[in-house]
């Protein structure tokens, strides 16, 4: 997981005209956006003095949707270059991985291409941060990668893009992390909910409280049980808080909100992203993970999705590529066969069942197991 310094503030502008020139832009629009990028100026004020102006000799402007563009017109010819590992870029964030039943060729793979890696980021004006580049690997050998003279330890676990990874993919943690979040802005509620009538309060659940849930959550919806129960705790409390009352049980505070569980509001997520997956609108990930049974003919199984044959958690029962295909088939004909994603949403917001073949969604007793 690479860190770049002040990315958006070091792109050189001749370097960009020229990577634009490259791509196919014309004179007259690389002199209009010479004339957008030079010529800017800069100062800091410290109470009531200022210094003297400085040129800007490279950066993009940033807070337009022009800025993040050029940046990534910039980068582009990364993945041109000569690095042999599979990138995964959002922006600044850039993270190259290997796979190797041997852990060693990991190492040496990841040494290899990190150097080539950061040897582009100095060709091209970017300052890279060895030492706060960080790398994970799925075993719990302590291993040191040599980046550009920095030596890197391994990780147990980080956060990329917002979700805290560990080397074991396990997102206990992170959705730990989300619940104490969560706990503190509902304490906050608590506070203020006298002075605040009920639609207010709810508002506020929404906006503050179930938000810090709906981030990525695909990708940790698979957590342990104590976690969902913790998580069914602090969505009971807000309800409590927000229609003050402290009697009524939980599942007939879900059906006075027109609402339903945190998790399963997940699985209404993973839903329509198989529908999106659907209607095609999804990128190339999602369809390798979400394929259908498709035919020209009408067979029952048109609208179905391919499973894997697996049997046991460690081997992918509660993957969403399993899990969602399971779901997808109690979703009701009608449903899937809509021309909109918006009508589906709408649809599947208020759909439910007891069905749902979801660990967290069976019944568990203890010292006797799911029933």
């Amino acid at each position: 997981m690479t860190d770049l310094s002040k990315a958006f503030d070091c792109i050189d502008h001749d370097l960009l005209i020229a990577k634009l020139h490259a791509y196919g832009f014309n004179l007259e629009s690389l002199r209009f956006l010479k004339s957008y990028l030079t010529g800017r100026k800069q100062r800091v004020k410290i109470n009531s003095s200022f210094s003297n102006w400085s040129n800007l000799k490279c950066g993009v402007p940033q807070g337009s949707i022009l800025g993040p563009l050029l940046f990534n017109i910039y980068i582009c010819d990364l993945f041109f270059n000569k690095i042999e590992l599979p990138i995964i870029n959002y922006a600044d964030d850039t993270t190259p991985f290997a796979c190797d039943p041997i852990s060693e060729n990991v190492t040496e793979l990841i040494e290899k291409n990190g150097n080539l890696l950061f040897d582009w980021f100095i060709d091209n004006y970017l300052k890279a941060n060895p030492d706060k580049s960080h790398f994970l690997t799925n075993d719990n050998k302590e291993t040191t990668l040599n980046i550009k003279g920095e030596h890197i330890k391994n990780s147990l676990s980080q956060k990329l893009l917002g979700i805290n990874f560990n080397n074991k993919f396990c997102f206990d943690d992170h959705v730990a992390s989300l619940c104490r979040k969560a706990s503190q802005k509902l304490n906050a509620l608590a506070r203020v909910a006298q002075y605040m009538n009920i639609e207010q309060r709810r508002l506020i659940m929404k906006a503050f409280i179930y938000s810090q849930f709906g981030y990525c959550p695909l990708i940790w919806m698979s957590h342990s049980r104590a976690l969902n129960n913790r998580i069914n705790k602090i969505q009971e409390r807000a309800l409590r808080i927000v229609y003050k009352d402290y009697k009524t049980p939980f599942e007939q505070l879900l059906k006075k909100d027109e609402s339903v569980t945190i998790h399963q509001r997940n699985l209404q997520i993973l839903m329509t992203e198989i529908f999106k997956t659907k209607l095609g609108i999804n990128p190339e990930l999602m369809n390798e993970t979400f394929e259908f049974n498709n035919s020209s003919y009408y067979f029952r199984n048109r609208n179905t999705l391919k499973r894997e044959n697996v049997h046991t958690v460690k081997y992918g029962t509660e993957s969403i590529k399993n899990l969602g295909a399971k779901i997808w088939d109690l979703v009701p004909q009608e449903y899937k066969m809509l021309d909109s994603l918006s009508s589906f949403k709408y649809k599947i917001y208020y759909w439910t069942t007891e069905e749902f073949p979801c660990r967290l969604c069976k019944k568990y007793i203890q010292n006797l197991g799911f029933i």
